[in-house]
């Protein structure tokens, strides 16, 4: 069984050599990225909206290019563990991470790894330690 420990700038792939229960984490892969805030990174005019009747214009929601950069991140974690998946290097898995980087990651899993996803946690662990998440996920698997 692998975990996954993500968040929009960090992740953590382990491999559990241990019990369901009682697991023995080891890291397989660390995953970092650096995504300063959007204002760092470039900023474009807003979009310009034209109204269909009359003259009247206005500006458009603004791209959240730091959180496009924590999607896209998430995403390639995601990938990765297909290619691994597909590649027989796990049966079963259990991702760990924040609400929102989870439902990025839900929507990205496909078909054949969605069926070895077998737990989620909705929490931030990426600033934890090996035996703390260890622990969280012994947690989550027994109820």
């Amino acid at each position: 069984m692998w975990v996954v420990v993500a968040d929009g700038a960090r992740g953590l792939v382990l491999v559990n050599e241990g019990s369901a229960l009682e697991p023995s984490l080891k890291v397989v892969r660390v995953y970092e990225q650096d995504n300063p805030k959007t204002s760092e990174q470039g900023r474009d005019k807003p979009p310009r909206v034209y109204q269909s009747v009359g003259e009247s214009r206005s500006a458009g929601p603004e791209t959240d290019l730091h959180q496009r950069a924590e999607d896209r991140f998430v995403q390639d974690i995601v990938a990765d563990l297909a290619k691994d998946h597909d590649g027989g290097a796990f049966k079963e898995f259990v991702l760990v991470a924040p609400p929102v980087a989870l439902g990025e990651m839900r929507k990205a899993i496909p078909n054949g790894l969605q069926a070895a996803l077998i737990a989620t946690l909705d929490k931030d662990l990426t600033g934890h330690t090996v035996p703390d998440i260890a622990a969280a996920v012994a947690k989550a698997l027994e109820g």
